[in-house]
């Protein structure tokens, strides 16, 4: 049976879609595609309940902050939350939707995240497949492939640490810097993926 790579049908997601793929080179866009597709099928797996749309905003939209025109010289993640929460309110996003997403584009690199509520673990976890922290052989391979077919990974591993690099040069202290410092780097070279 073929898993089916859609979104949300909302005119927010599509918007919030357009709005990521302008500002993000296309690694890094399809990134964050792979964090909400790897997500929901941790989600699906565990039977959570998830509303999808609010799930799938603070995924595609988490790592705004690592991209020129959302950089405001803090932290990506604090950047990234800004981006999101300007773009939220600009199309009257209710308040405790907007909260959540903030919370799940801030914490998506945190321990922490595992114990919040699904859209927000979910952004974490599907983030930490993409990115090679959580086995990948724990989801269906053939679901994997299609993924990644949909959202190839363009040299992402050399790339997204090239901007990790670049974003903790200018930025020392930040998260781009600890992460570095905690080995991403390695994390990143050993994922189960080629590129």
């Amino acid at each position: 049976m073929s898993y089916q790579l859609i979104i949300p049908d909302s005119a927010l997601c599509q918007k919030a879609t357009r709005l990521v793929k302008e500002l993000s080179p296309d690694f890094l866009f399809n990134h964050c595609g792979r964090t909400y597709h790897f997500g929901r099928l941790l989600g699906e797996r565990e039977k959570l309940k998830v509303d999808l749309e609010l799930f799938y905003i603070g995924a595609i939209m988490h790592d705004l902050g690592l991209t020129h025109a959302c950089d405001r010289g803090c932290s990506f993640e604090q950047d990234g939350a800004k981006a999101a929460e300007e773009f939220l309110l600009s199309h009257r996003y209710p308040q405790d939707k907007l909260d959540i997403v903030r919370e799940a584009i801030i914490l998506h690199t945190m321990v922490e995240a595992e114990s919040k509520r699904p859209e927000i673990a979910l952004v974490h976890f599907g983030a930490g497949f993409d990115i090679g922290h959580f086995h990948i052989q724990d989801l269906p391979s053939e679901r994997v492939q299609e993924i990644l077919e949909a959202y190839p990974r363009l040299g992402f591993k050399k790339a997204f640490t090239e901007v990790l690099m670049k974003d903790a040069s200018q930025k020392p202290g930040t998260l781009s810097d600890q992460l570095l410092q905690w080995g991403i780097e390695k994390m990143i070279v050993e994922a189960g993926f080629s590129e």
